[in-house]
């Protein structure tokens, strides 16, 4: 099952009023040489997939990957989008941040993972899973 999305919208603030910059992923990107991990809510030991695109563009961070079958987290990941799940949350460390408005600008961030999740902190985050199997994420015009 192949899904996509965007991850992260830029200069949109997330639920802990944290806001991401155009190209605060380009140097996680730049340096990574394996496919990031898909895993539900966060859990390391529930590998879904595997993203095999991740690109920033005008928008935000776009991702296209796999749910496989024989990884551990795939039933949970399809059980989860059959009911309705449709979040997407980044995993990450921040490199260059600063304080503004009581949350944070994210200038540079180290990406770990990216996870299906119920909740996510950016709330524009979401896929929504079409008849042919792919993913199209939601958002407000």
């Amino acid at each position: 099952m192949r899904i996509e999305g965007y991850a992260a919208l830029f200069g949109v603030a997330d639920s802990m009023r944290d806001i991401v910059r155009a190209g605060a992923f380009a140097a996680s990107l730049a340096r990574r040489t394996e496919p990031l991990p898909m895993l539900v809510e966060h859990e390391r030991r529930v590998l879904a997939g595997y993203w095999d695109e991740a690109r920033e563009d005008g928008r935000g961070l776009f991702l296209s990957g796999a749910v496989r079958a024989e990884l551990s987290g795939a039933v949970r990941a399809k059980r989860m989008m059959a009911r309705g799940v449709d979040g997407l949350s980044i995993g990450f460390v921040p490199i260059v941040a600063r304080r503004h408005g009581g949350g944070r600008v994210l200038e540079e961030i180290e990406l770990l993972e990216v996870s299906i999740v119920t909740h996510p902190m950016q709330p524009l985050a979401r896929l929504r899973q079409s008849p042919a199997g792919a993913a199209r994420v939601l958002t407000a015009a």
